[in-house]
């Protein structure tokens, strides 16, 4: 078997195209990128991967657009703002007085704001234990 896989990827860039958001094929398939069928074949451990490195990477360079003071934060801190930057993106910009909180290291009140709020209803445990975290410095 002897192709070249430019001539190819080029060919099967024409024929499926480009897309960097999911769509439903002509046969019902949920599908995304160049015709990966992710309703059937889904994505490979490094896949996953690669695009958790990402999607971090995005998550740390929104803080750093966001938050100047962010960087100054513990390790352990800066770990649980990343986390929830991840998981809410632009509306953690929404959570004023507990962001304020963070960045005088008023924990109680960082804590308490981190819980009060819809997201910790919605994500649950995974609140409790960023809000613990956050209190403490401690993992």
């Amino acid at each position: 078997m002897s192709f070249d896989p430019v001539v190819l990827k080029t060919r099967l860039e024409t024929e499926e195209g480009r897309r960097s958001h999911i769509y439903t094929d002509t046969v019902g398939k949920v599908t995304g990128g160049i015709g990966r069928n992710l309703s059937d074949v889904g994505f490979s451990d490094d896949e996953i991967d690669l695009m958790l490195r990402n999607d971090v990477k995005r998550a740390v360079e929104f803080l750093n657009t966001h938050f100047t003071w962010w960087a100054s934060l513990d390790d352990v801190r800066q770990s649980v703002l990343v986390d929830m930057a991840f998981n809410m993106g632009a509306s953690l910009l929404e959570f004023h007085a507990t962001l304020a909180a963070i960045q005088n290291s008023n924990w109680h009140a960082a804590h308490d704001g981190m819980l009060n709020s819809t997201w910790a209803h919605q994500v649950g445990r995974r609140a409790q234990y960023l809000a613990q975290v956050m209190l403490t410095g401690k993992f």
